[in-house]
């Protein structure tokens, strides 16, 4: 697959794809606009969820912690991304920290802002739980491959979201553009930094994968693909 069909395609779970223009251009109208620099958080688990945010350019990771310290990495959000907690009508409070990774360019959506949106354009609710419906499948896959196929399924099916969210493709393989950490990585599926490790050692010496100036590229995508018996699950859904 060539990367700009590549680029085409990531943008499939993104919020512009679900929105009409003229609804989308609702919405960008009521954005407030932040700037945040990397490691700053946006908000912490438990503050009063009354806004949503857009990324209009940088990543921002969505980290559930435990009650002993350890974090897991729901979601890394990227331009296009829409992110927040809404829809059940009632107040809410945010189930994770919001950090951000790379600086970022944001949209602040206050909640009752898009309420009123909503209210007065009926077709925008509809455009919304389509979204919605998308992000519940994403999330639902993620935990499927941890609880499936264990830590090393795990990481691989992460270095395949990976590819579809920040791939491009090189002479060698597909070249993941966001620099990851291996506690990072660690965190996205439960596992530690000496476990990630291990694996991407053996990994490595499979020639499944390369280093490149800290970041990974992938130059063998069917081997990680046999190890979860990937179906080919939509790009909207097979995303980190």
């Amino acid at each position: 697959m060539g990367t700009a069909n590549r680029t085409m395609q990531k943008a499939a779970h993104h919020i512009p794809q679900f929105l009409s223009d003229e609804n989308m251009e609702r919405l960008t109208q009521i954005m407030y606009p932040k700037q945040a620099a990397e490691g700053d958080y946006l908000f912490w688990e438990g503050d009063k969820a009354d806004r949503l945010y857009y990324v209009h350019g940088g990543t921002v990771k969505l980290s559930k912690s435990t009650e002993d310290g350890k974090a897991f990495i729901l979601q890394v959000a990227q331009s296009g991304d829409l992110f927040g907690e809404f829809g059940s009508g009632e107040p809410q409070s945010y189930g994770y920290d919001g950090i951000v990774m790379e600086d970022a360019s944001l949209g602040v959506i206050l909640i009752k802002d898009l309420e009123v949106l909503i209210w007065r354009h009926g077709d925008m609710a509809m455009q919304l739980f389509k979204w919605m419906s998308q992000m519940q499948q994403f999330v639902q896959s993620k935990f499927r491959d941890l609880l499936l196929f264990g830590k090393n399924g795990a990481l691989a099916s992460t270095l395949i979201r990976l590819t579809n969210s920040y791939g491009e493709m090189d002479e060698r393989g597909i070249r993941i553009t966001i620099k990851l950490t291996h506690t990072d990585l660690a965190n996205m599926i439960g596992s530690t930094r000496e476990g990630v490790n291990r694996m991407l050692s053996e990994y490595k010496a499979a020639g499944a994968i390369e280093l490149e100036n800290g970041r990974l590229v992938i130059t063998n995508l069917p081997f990680f693909q046999a190890m979860v018996g990937c179906a080919g699950c939509p790009l909207g859904v097979c995303r980190i």
